[in-house]
């Protein structure tokens, strides 16, 4: 029982929803958005955004993929649920505020200087595949550090050849290779190993491997490594973070990993989609996956708890709620969207070219 309340508190932290009004100066980023020349698009004729709703599950579909997301979520400890210096300030200051009835509760970073005051201009860039554990360890600490990223998936490309079989006749052979930008990561390093990171703010980085490499960078980089005890970090560090980030990604069946075969060709190109979530929000989860496995490059601005970029969120929604995920897509210009089972059929019915 101990065990199913600590779920179910880490569940309601990271994936809460319900906030009143702000009066913050928000955060903005340059989003490096494609040229002129991406594809038009239209959204699916028949589509209907979806109202937002409070923290429910909205339809007993939802349910495997929320229990499997938490399952990654209690074996991870919550990793990237809270930024780095989190610390809970009361409901009397003006700006987001969680409620519970009628306690009501804001939080903050104590370390942490805004993204601007760190020299966060522009996202960072990282190339990835969705269900490496190396992966997600350096997802959680963009998370944790409050950095935009944006992502550039390099699923898998699964394609069914025939094959001589020495009995006459051919039998099915599935050659897999990378696809996504696995090419253009080849191009600029010969190797199609990932993670790797990009930083545009830094012009002295010329790129990285190695996720503890780069976790070691970003620290550096981009918290202030005096005003923190290293040891808090552990659950990012190590062979117990590659273990239960490999337990989170099996518990998901490997999701995202895999490039959609119906999959437009032309999505590579497509300006990138910004994606408001955190990495461990069992309702993030699945959009996710949906943007690797159809290839889409994302910029993902961090909503951690104690973010400064839940304010923006608050906005989106009208000064409603706090709400993740929210997609704002350039390519459609159809408005922000919310509610993950909607924006999933949303990215099905755009960024295909057939019906699975």
């Amino acid at each position: 029982m101990h065990n199913i309340s600590v779920l179910v508190i880490l569940l309601v932290l990271v994936g809460s929803r319900h906030a009143d009004c702000l009066q913050f100066e928000l955060p903005t980023f340059e989003f490096p958005f494609a040229d002129s020349s991406a594809p038009k698009l239209s959204p699916p004729p028949d589509f209907k955004p979806a109202p937002r709703a409070p923290l429910s599950v909205t339809s007993p579909s939802q349910l495997p993929s929320l229990l499997s997301s938490s399952v990654g979520l209690a074996a991870r400890l919550g990793s990237g649920a809270f930024v780095l210096g989190w610390s809970p300030t009361g409901g009397d200051t003006d700006g987001y505020k969680l409620s519970f009835g009628p306690i009501q509760l804001s939080d903050k970073s104590t370390v942490l200087a805004s993204a601007a005051e760190r020299g966060i201009q522009k996202p960072l860039v990282l190339y990835e595949y969705e269900p490496s554990p190396y992966c997600k360890k350096v997802r959680e600490v963009c998370c944790l550090l409050d950095i935009p990223v944006l992502y550039k998936p390099c699923p898998i490309v699964e394609q069914e050849i025939p094959k001589a079989s020495s009995r006459g006749g051919t039998t099915p052979y599935v050659k897999k290779s990378r696809g996504g930008f696995s090419d253009e990561l080849f191009e600029k390093t010969g190797r199609r190993t990932m993670p790797y990171l990009e930083d545009p703010n830094n012009p002295s980085m010329e790129g990285m491997f190695e996720s503890e490499d780069i976790i070691d960078y970003l620290l550096e980089t981009y918290s202030p490594v005096n005003d923190y005890d290293p040891k808090a970090l552990w659950t990012f560090r190590g062979q117990f973070a590659d273990f239960t980030a490999t337990i989170s990604t099996i518990a998901r069946g490997l999701a995202g990993g895999k490039m959609q075969s119906n999959a437009r060709a032309d999505n590579g190109l497509m300006k990138p989609i910004v994606l408001y979530a955190y990495e461990c929000s069992p309702f993030v989860k699945p959009v996710r996956e949906k943007l690797c496995a159809l290839g889409l490059p994302h910029v993902l601005v961090p909503c951690s708890r104690g973010s400064e970029n839940r304010a923006k969120l608050v906005q989106l929604s009208g000064g409603q709620q706090f709400q993740v995920p929210q997609i704002d897509d350039p390519n459609t210009n159809v408005g922000v969207l919310a509610e993950g089972e909607s924006i999933v059929e949303y990215l099905e019915g755009t960024y295909t070219t057939t019906t699975l």
